[in-house]
C-alpha cells in the first residue's frame, strides 16, 4: 500500500531528495517547501505523519540542517506541520490551509505516484560529499591566495590547479601534459561547446550508444555525428570513414560498459596519424574500476592526437562544475580564445579549493573511499539479481557506477512501464541509441547503484526486481 512507504521517516527522505534534484531555481530552502507542500497536497504525506529529525533529513538530502529547520518552522507557521515538544514535527491533521479550495478527487495518472528510488545513472552519492576536507582545503586555498586571485580570472583556469591536475592525471591516468595545456572548463558539455565548431569541424563519428543530451548539443552547434558500432571490445573504430574527428569513452564505455580493447587504442591512433584527424577522449568513470586493473588514458598514447576532457561531477560532485581539457599544443590558443579573455564559468575559489584537495592528498583519499563504497552497492546489486532474477545477466560492472541488465528480447519498454508505475526511476538502454545506428538494438535496462541513500538501498533493489520480467 502506498501508506507503508510514507510513514517511514526513511522512506520521506528518499522521496524528497527526487522532488529536489527536479526542483527549478529559487534554492534548497524553497525546493524543499515545495516538495513538502506538494507531498501533503498530494497525499503522498497524509495527516500525522511524523517527519524525520532535522539532522538526519538534511544528511539525506544533503542540505544544512538549519535549512531544515526553517522549512519546518515555515510550515508550521502556514498550517501545513504541526510541532510538539516529544512529539515531533507531523503533518498536521487539517493538512490544507485555511481558505483553499476543496480539492476534487482524481484518478491518478501512473506517474502521480512519484519515483521513491532514484536508480537512474550518472550521479554519486550525494550524502558522501568530503565536507570537512573540502572545508579545510578551502580555508588554506582562500588564506594562502595571492591577492590577484580576487581579480578576473585568467579564461586558461588558476596555475595551481593546473599544476596540481598535470601530475594527477599523469600519475592517476597516464597522462602526458603540462600545465600550460590544460584548461578549465565547467564540465564535458562545456568542453564540446568550446571545441565545435570554432575549434574542430565535423562530421563527428561517435560511439552508437551515449548520451543523447551530447548529441542534441553537437547538433544545435551544427556538427552532424555518424554512429560506430560496439561489441564487447568497445567501438569498432576501423568502421571509421571520413571523419576528421572521434569521441570515445575509452575507460569505460557509456552505457554498455567495459574499456576500449589495446589493439583499438592503438588502431585509433594509426587513424588519426594517418587522416591528421583528432581523437576526444571523454575519461568516464576512469577512477572507479573493481575487478580490473587501471586502464591508462588513450592520451598517453599521443599527446598531440588525444584532447582529454575529465571533470570531478563523478568523482566529487556536479554541483562543483570543475572540469579541464588537456589539448594538444595547437588548440591551446584557439580553445582559449573560444573562451574570452576571462573566466566566465568556473569560479576561482573553488578552482584554488580543488587544487588544494588534489596536492594534500585528500582527492585521492576520497576516490579510494567511494571506490569500496560504490563496489559495495555494486556487490549487493549482482547478489540480488542472482536471488531473485538469476535470468537477468548483468554487465558493464566492472567499472562504473552503473550497471546494464540485458532483458529477454521486447520487454524492455514493458519494464521501464513497470518501473514508473511502482516509483522506481531508471532508464531503459534504448534511450542512449543514436538514432541512426544501424547495429543490433538488445533489450536491456540502464541501472545506477550511486544515488539512494544507504538505508533506502535495500528497498530500492527490492523495488528494482518486483519490476523486472520473468524468467
Amino acid at each position: 500500500m502506498a501508506e507503508t512507504w510514507v510513514n517511514s521517516a526513511e522512506r520521506i527522505g528518499a522521496d524528497l531528495h527526487l522532488q529536489l534534484d527536479a526542483a527549478g531555481s529559487g534554492g534548497r530552502r524553497a525546493a524543499l517547501i515545495g516538495a513538502l507542500r506538494e507531498a501533503v497536497r498530494s497525499g503522498r504525506l497524509t495527516p500525522g505523519t511524523r517527519l524525520p529529525p532535522y539532522r538526519s533529513l538534511a544528511a539525506d538530502l544533503g542540505v544544512a540542517r538549519n535549512t531544515v529547520a526553517d522549512t519546518y518552522a515555515e510550515l508550521v507557521a502556514e498550517g501545513w506541520l504541526t510541532a510538539r515538544q516529544g512529539s515531533g514535527t507531523r503533518v498536521a491533521e487539517r493538512a490544507e490551509p485555511l481558505g483553499a479550495p476543496a480539492r476534487v478527487p482524481k484518478k491518478a495518472p501512473p506517474r502521480a505516484r512519484g519515483s521513491r528510488h532514484d536508480l537512474r545513472q550518472g550521479t554519486p552519492d550525494a550524502s558522501s560529499f568530503p565536507r570537512t576536507a573540502w572545508l579545510a582545503s578551502y580555508r588554506r586555498a582562500l588564506q594562502q591566495a595571492p591577492n590577484e586571485a580576487f581579480g578576473p580570472g585568467d579564461p586558461a583556469g588558476r596555475v595551481e590547479l593546473r599544476h596540481a591536475l598535470a601530475e594527477y592525471l599523469a600519475r592517476a591516468r597516464g597522462v602526458r601534459t603540462e600545465p600550460g595545456r590544460i584548461v578549465i572548463c565547467s564540465g564535458f558539455a562545456h568542453a564540446l561547446r568550446l571545441l565545435f565548431p570554432a575549434v574542430l569541424r565535423g562530421p563527428l563519428a561517435v560511439e552508437s550508444y551515449g548520451l543523447g543530451f551530447h548529441r542534441e548539443l553537437l547538433a544545435a552547434a551544427s556538427v552532424r555525428t555518424v554512429p560506430l558500432p560496439l561489441d564487447e571490445d568497445g567501438a569498432q573504430v576501423g568502421e571509421l570513414g571520413r571523419e576528421r574527428a572521434v569521441l570515445l569513452t575509452p575507460a569505460h564505455q557509456f552505457p554498455t560498459g567495459g574499456p576500449l580493447h589495446p589493439e583499438r587504442r592503438a588502431a585509433v591512433i594509426d587513424w588519426a596519424r594517418a587522416r591528421g584527424g583528432v581523437i576526444l577522449e571523454d575519461d568516464y568513470d576512469g577512477e572507479f574500476r573493481y575487478d580490473r586493473k587501471p586502464v591508462g588514458a588513450v592520451q598517453g598514447l599521443d599527446p598531440e592526437r588525444v584532447i582529454h576532457i575529465g571533470s570531478v561531477s563523478k568523482s566529487l560532485s556536479p554541483a562543483l562544475r570543475l572540469g579541464w581539457m588537456v589539448l594538444p599544443e595547437r588548440y591551446v590558443d584557439a580553445v582559449l580564445a573560444v573562451k574570452g579573455e576571462r573566466e566566465a564559468w568556473a569560479g576561482v575559489p573553488d578552482q584554488l579549493a580543488l587544487a588544494d584537495f588534489i596536492v594534500s592528498g585528500s582527492y585521492d583519499r576520497h576516490v579510494r573511499r567511494m571506490r569500496q563504497r560504490y563496489r559495495g552497492r555494486r556487490d549487493r546489486l549482482v547478489a540480488a539479481l542472482a536471488a531473485r532474477a538469476p535470468h537477468i545477466e548483468v554487465t558493464g560492472v566492472a567499472a562504473g557506477l552503473h550497471a546494464v541488465l540485458r532483458l529477454p528480447p521486447g520487454s524492455e519498454q514493458s519494464a521501464v512501464k513497470a518501473a514508473v508505475w511502482q516509483g522506481v526511476a531508471l532508464d531503459g538502454l534504448s534511450e542512449f541509441r543514436h538514432p541512426e545506428a544501424v547495429m543490433p538494438a538488445p533489450d536491456g535496462l540502464v541501472v545506477g547503484y550511486a544515488t539512494p541513500a544507504e538505508h533506502a538501498y535495500g528497498a530500492a533493489l527490492e523495488a528494482l526486481c518486483g519490476v523486472l520480467p520473468p524468467g
